[in-house]
This record gives structure tokens, sequence and C-alpha cells, in this order.
């Protein structure tokens, strides 16, 4: 057996089994997973925002790692809403049964946050304190447009 397929097969069948793992999630563990996925997107956003906003004073490395490390789990966030996480221990979650009822915006809000935390972190590598501070403040609308249609006040 050649490489190429012995590569193919190993990851197909990691590939099944993920997608079975997602069917058998627990709705609070999904819960949990986003939580602990959101808890790691603000301690990194709280920073650059900080520099945007003048609070700090503007570190370009440090700007790049923070917008780095958004964009590598930005991604991810979509696994976080499997379907039936929604029934998970109401006082646990903010995320509205909205999301569900209307997935494709939802997933498309997701994708937006995704791409425009990505262009944030290529953008960040430039070193342009303007155009950071600019895509910046794409990448936080993104956040908003969702927060403000699929997130409850708590």
């Amino acid at each position: 057996m050649n490489k190429t397929r012995l590569c193919v097969m190993i990851s197909a069948l990691v590939l099944s089994t993920l997608a079975f793992a997602q069917d058998s999630v627990k709705p609070d563990d999904a819960i949990e997973y986003r939580q602990g996925l959101m808890t790691v997107i603000g301690w990194n956003f709280g920073p650059l925002g900080a520099m945007v906003k003048g609070k700090r004073s503007f570190d370009a490395t440090e700007f790049a790692r923070h917008a780095e490390r958004i964009a590598a789990i930005s991604d991810s966030v979509i696994e976080g809403f499997p379907k039936g996480s929604d029934k998970g221990s109401s006082e646990r979650t903010a995320a509205k049964a909205d999301i569900w009822n209307h997935w494709d915006d939802f997933q498309a809000k997701a994708n937006d946050f995704h791409t425009q935390a990505r262009l944030l972190a290529d953008i960040a590598k430039a070193n342009d304190e303007a155009k950071n501070k600019e895509q910046f403040k794409k990448v936080a609308e993104t956040c908003k447009a969702c927060h403000d249609k699929y997130k409850q006040k708590m």
C-alpha cells in the first residue's frame, strides 16, 4: 500500500471518528468548549483593544502575537455549537436558541469573524499601527454583529 493511500485512509478514519464524536457531544461539554474558546479570544482581544484605544502603548510584536492567537482558534468557534447544545444547562450559557433556528446566518457570522481575524493576523505581520487598528475594528464589528443577535445578556 503506498503512503498516499495510507494517509487518505487514516484521514478518513480520523474524520469519521470526529464526525461521530461531534454527534455524541453532551450539551454541557459543548457549552464548556465554546466558553473556553470565548475566554481565550477575550484574553487575547483585551490587550489589542487597549492598544487600539490608547489605554496601552502600541507594541507591534505583542499585537501580532495576540492577533495570531485569535486567528488560530477563530475557525473553531462554530464547532462549539453542535446541534443539541442549546439543551444544556441554561444558566451556564448565554447562547440564544436563535443560533440553531437561524443556523445559516449564525454560521455566516462565525465565518466572517474567522475571515476578519485571519486578515488581522496577516496585517499585523506588516507592523503598521494604523492598519492594525483599522482591521481590529473590523474584527470587533464581527463579534458585535453575532453577540447582538445571538447572545443573551446575563
